[in-house]
């Protein structure tokens, strides 16, 4: 008796991407479009609240960023209070660098009120916490980061 020949299936390329892959891509940090003519209707309501948000321009508005600048920043970086601002205080290329809340809020044109609270309330740091995918026990106290999702850890 001859032996079956088997048909072999034709190869497929491997499409599951990890959560690393996923935000390795070169397009994960691009600038936000945010449709302003309203086309894409099933996300109207988001782009409508996006647009009108304090976080507009950080958003939309692409800025050079070196990794190596970032890291020498942090190098050298201290946490001190100038003139009774808290402050972060590093070197960079051998200049000074100072970055306070009003730096950002001004860069980043986010409109902050300086004299706002900080605090968020318990139900609403748990609640995104679900949103994040925790695994881990919200209602005590104490977190670990491991229970977030790879995206959310670091």
């Amino acid at each position: 008796m001859a032996p079956k020949t088997q048909k072999r299936k034709p190869a497929t390329k491997r499409t599951d991407k990890s959560e690393v892959e996923i935000m390795s891509e070169p397009y994960h940090n691009m600038v936000a479009y945010l449709d302003p003519e309203d086309k894409l209707i099933e996300y109207k309501g988001i782009t409508k609240w996006l647009r009108e948000s304090r976080i507009n321009h950080a958003i939309t508005h692409q800025t050079t960023v070196y990794k190596s600048l970032i890291k020498a920043l942090w190098d050298s970086a201290e946490v001190v209070e100038i003139d009774g601002t808290v402050v972060i205080r590093g070197r960079v290329n051998d200049q000074d660098v100072v970055v306070s809340v009003e730096i950002l809020n001004t860069v980043l044109q986010l409109g902050d009120d300086p004299e706002a609270s900080y605090s968020v309330p318990l139900k609403c740091q748990r609640g995104c916490l679900l949103r994040m995918k925790c695994v881990g026990d919200i209602l005590r106290n104490q977190l670990n980061k491991a229970s977030l999702s790879l995206r959310y850890m670091f």
